[in-house]
Formats: C-alpha cells, structure tokens, sequence
C-alpha cells in the first residue's frame, strides 16, 4: 500500500488506544460468551467509532474517541446517533473536532470506503484508524495503522484510495499517570509481591531489550551511512546529533555522586530486609526450640533453652 503525501504529522494519543480496545474487548465477551466453546474460535465482530482531536496547520493531533452504531445489512453508519454523539462531545469538548473514524481488523477493506466517503460530508479528509486486534508476539510496533484517503488514477480513471501515514505517540500527564496506573494494576487473583515484583522487572527488562535493538538498528543505519552504502538523510543526522549531545551531561561528576549515593542506598535496604528476614527466622526457631524444651520441662523438669 502506497504512503501519504500530505505531508501532515499525527499526533495520537493513548487514550484512543485505550478506547478502541476497550470497545473490541466488550463486543467480542458479548458476541461470544464463555459458555459458548463451538463459537470460541470465531472472528470477533468489528466495531466502528469516531476519533476526535485538532488539527493545527499540519499537525492533527487525535485526543479522544467514541463508538458509533453500524448497520450490518446496510454497511453504513448510524448517522442520528452520530450527530447526537457529536452534539454532546460539542458541549463537553468544544475545541474538539471530528477528524475521521476508527475501526479495528487485519487491513482496510474495500467496504470501509463507503463507510469513509460517509463522513466526508463532516470532515473533508478524515483520517482512518485501524486497529489489529490479532496478536502477534514477533511485532514490535503497536498494532495501529492510520490511513488517508488520496485521488489516484488507476487504468485511466480517478479513485479515492487508502495510504498508510505515519503518527508518534503523543501523551499528556494525566495519561502518563493512568496508563502507568493501569500497567500496576493487582492481578486479580491477588498475586504475591513476588508475582508483581517478577512482573516489574519483566517489564523493565522488555524495554531495555527493546532499547538495545533500537539503538542497535540506528548503529547499523550510520554504520551503512558512513560508507557510502546509502544516501546522507541530514535531518535524521542532525536528530542523532541533538541526542548525542545530551550524553556527556551523564558523564558528569555529579552524576555520579548521585548515582553512587542512590546505588548505596539500594543495596543497604537490601540488606536490611536480608537481616530482618533472618531474624524474623531466628525468632520462630527460637520460638518452636522454647515450646520443645517447655513440654519436656513439665515431665523432666528440665528448664528452657532460652
């Protein structure tokens, strides 16, 4: 699939993600209940919504969600309920804006034109956020793909076609907070702090080993820019310049008094909970010694060990 020559920048936010997993999660335990087994194998029905957000100039920036009602046998939109939904989000949000729709499935379908071409009408050019909801372990990337409509002559005659576009994650404090929230969340089975510690440091593991490729694929990329093998790109260069620069301040004399004074510390906690834990097991050997010693006491009259 071709890419976007609009030359906007998409800004999506967590929240959006969230919302649209959310939405396929509560369709898919409604659509299929534990009970039914036969059907558990199925494909999930798709949902449907709208993505809001502003566009500044040339950066869209997509804030929040909501779900819309779809007619399966029509394959169209619930338009009343949509003008009402946007009514309400108008009152609650009014420097929101609806920017296009959402869905969720492996690719675009040819059916998902009508559904686009449906909301031009609001939108001029509505972007289109897809979501996978398939997993696949060796995917790195988030399963979010997020497409624009372009005019592009195919055999001769004009068509509105799908192209992929690019987005960074973009993320306010609130989100932050929630999200780091929700990512500590107790099991539900009231895991041990063993389980939630074991569980933290996975995590912290995953994203240091997800650092070290990444930093590894950049290495290659100069590497391979060095010798000539591909073109100079100067605005990635001048990225890997700005980052760089920000290294020797690490380096620093007192960072590393910090470091120092914060790793001492580490290490003394550990210590202390290693000498609470053998005392709190001294204490119950002590403690089954005495009960011994006491019964044998009162036949022997021997007296206690301690």
């Amino acid at each position: 699939m071709a890419s976007s020559s609009s030359g906007l920048t998409f800004k999506l936010h967590p929240l959006v993600i969230v919302n649209i997993s959310d939405h396929h999660t509560r369709v898919k335990s409604q659509s299929q209940p534990p009970t039914a087994t036969s059907a558990s194998n199925s494909p999930a029905p798709r949902v449907f919504g709208c993505v809001i957000g502003v566009q500044r100039g040339r950066t869209v920036e997509i804030f929040n969600s909501f779900e819309l009602l779809y007619d399966s046998s029509t394959r169209s939109l619930d338009r009343s309920f949509l003008e009402k939904k946007q009514d309400l989000y108008k009152k609650v949000f009014p420097n929101f804006y609806i920017l296009g729709w959402y869905s969720t499935g492996a690719d675009a379908e040819e059916s998902d034109m009508h559904i686009h071409k449906a909301l031009m009408d609001i939108n001029e050019n509505p972007v289109y956020v897809l979501l996978n909801p398939l997993i696949n372990h060796a995917q790195k990337d988030l399963p979010v793909t997020i497409y624009e409509s372009e005019m592009h002559v195919i055999d001769g005659i004009p068509q509105l076609i799908f192209v992929r576009s690019s987005y960074t994650i973009e993320t306010v404090e609130a989100e932050r907070i929630s999200v780091d929230h929700v990512a500590h969340l107790k099991p539900s089975d009231g895991g041990s702090a063993a389980t939630q510690l074991a569980a933290h440091l996975t995590g912290i593991h995953s994203a240091i080993k997800m650092l070290n490729s990444r930093i590894r694929v950049l290495h290659h990329y100069l590497n391979a820019m060095q010798k000539g093998e591909i073109p100079y790109e100067h605005s990635l260069l001048r990225q890997v310049s700005s980052l760089l620069r920000r290294l020797p301040a690490i380096e620093s004399e007192k960072f590393q008094d910090d470091f120092l004074m914060e790793y001492n510390d580490t290490l003394l906690i550990s210590y202390l909970a290693m000498f609470t834990d053998c005392s709190s097991t001294m204490n119950d050997l002590v403690d089954k010694i005495n009960i011994a010693y006491d019964r044998h006491s009162r036949k022997g009259g021997r007296t206690a060990f301690i």
